[in-house]
């Protein structure tokens, strides 16, 4: 089990209270909240292995010179840790270096890479697996990953972590009629205001899915639009050659990479805490009462 933990820990600050507090008043939700979501997890699907992945350059600069626009409307103007730092609620990134402490702590694997986000550490660790693999995210980005012969999926939160849509082949083809492999070119070609990718002008999702079902993929696409008999229309053609420049760059944005260069990690879900003393202090010093407790209980069973 890979987890997106800036997607979950996102998730369980919007959705714990910032009224939950450490005996010194810092808030503790998103630590919290995460911890419980962890517990609920295990406690529903059993992985052998699970890797806390994470954002170590949500915004990387080789992703930023493709494509300039690349997350540009998540950066604070005037943030405090630099000109290029992403913009988070102020009671958000503290709790940060918490969640890694609890999570070392505890002996639960955490991932990451410079000049990588946790998205392509999830892609490395997927390519690398050798058994089945449940992604957890709220990206969708990542359901370029499903592949079911390689029986990797994509738990998608719906409310909380206790209700998730699961992402598989079928339920791919359903819900955006592709397979993994084409929800690359078809994300490219919608774009995503969310990540600053501005997509082809006038190609919405289910144009793009007609498209890729009718000429397979990108390229393919491509070389319709150049030729006057395909089925391409012609206001298709036009805003295909128009976007050419940004489709030469976007599958390389967009594309979650499978060769970051990750240190060796012990996977293995752990059955006691590795460091007990280092749980107890974090537990008291920060107030993570029964969610630290439920978690702990958890991985015994």
């Amino acid at each position: 089990m890979l987890l997106d933990t800036s997607s979950l820990y996102f998730r369980a600050y919007f959705g714990v209270p910032d009224s939950v507090r450490a005996p010194d008043g810092t808030p503790v939700n998103a630590v919290r909240g995460l911890l419980d979501f962890i517990t609920r997890l295990v406690q529903d699907h059993h992985p052998d292995e699970l890797v806390a992945c994470m954002d170590f350059d949500w915004r990387p600069a080789w992703r930023v010179e493709l494509i300039p626009s690349y997350k540009a409307h998540r950066v604070a103007e005037e943030a405090a840790s630099g000109p290029d730092a992403e913009e988070v609620p102020d009671t958000l990134a503290p709790q940060v270096p918490i969640i890694d402490e609890v999570l070392d702590a505890v002996g639960i694997a955490r991932a990451g890479a410079a000049d990588y986000e946790a998205d392509d550490v999830i892609g490395t660790l997927a390519a690398r697996a050798r058994g089945p693999v449940d992604i957890v995210t709220g990206d969708r980005d990542l359901f370029q990953l499903v592949d079911d012969e390689r029986r990797v999926r994509v738990l998608y939160p719906v409310k909380g972590v206790g209700q998730l849509d699961v992402f598989d082949g079928a339920a791919l083809e359903s819900k955006y009629a592709v397979d993994g492999s084409g929800y690359l070119d078809l994300a490219l070609l919608r774009g995503d205001p969310s990540d600053g990718l501005p997509g082809v002008p006038g190609i919405g999702e289910k144009t793009a899915a007609k498209l890729l079902a009718a000429h397979g993929d990108l390229a393919g696409i491509l070389a319709a639009a150049e030729d006057p008999a395909s089925s391409v229309t012609p206001a298709q053609r036009r805003r295909l050659n128009e976007a050419r420049p940004y489709l030469a760059v976007a599958p390389k944005v967009v594309r979650v990479a499978h060769d970051v260069p990750l240190p060796a990690l012990d996977t293995a879900l752990p059955r006691s805490p590795r460091n007990p003393e280092a749980v107890r202090e974090l537990g008291e010093r920060w107030g993570l009462g029964s969610s630290l407790r439920r978690l702990l209980e958890t991985l015994e069973r």
